[in-house]
């Protein structure tokens, strides 16, 4: 009888921690979908608060990069070529 009494027992048990496994799964989803809604309404809140550059903003500062990379790149491929005729020149004047 006191066998048959912990069997009940671990059967209830085991069907409470099945609802409250289920009833924890439920929580998470619902608390993630409510965590998503609050994150993008704070994300519009925040985008409406952003000072956009106009249209000539952005297209003059996009010649400027353009223009600064043109000229780096210009000047390291400069800087390169002359490092290269010194290492030869160097290899030459010792024989390698």
């Amino acid at each position: 009888m006191a066998t048959q009494a912990v069997k009940v027992k671990n059967e209830e048990s085991q069907g409470n921690a099945i609802t409250n496994a289920a009833t924890d799964v439920k929580e998470r989803v619902s608390g993630s979908f409510e965590g998503m809604s609050e994150f993008l309404h704070d994300t519009r809140v925040e985008l409406k608060q952003v000072t956009w550059p106009s249209k000539q903003d952005v297209i003059s500062t996009t010649g400027v990069v353009i223009v600064t990379v043109a000229f780096f790149g210009v000047f390291l491929a400069l800087v390169d070529w002359l490092v290269q005729i010194g290492v030869g020149k160097l290899f030459k004047f010792f024989g390698v």
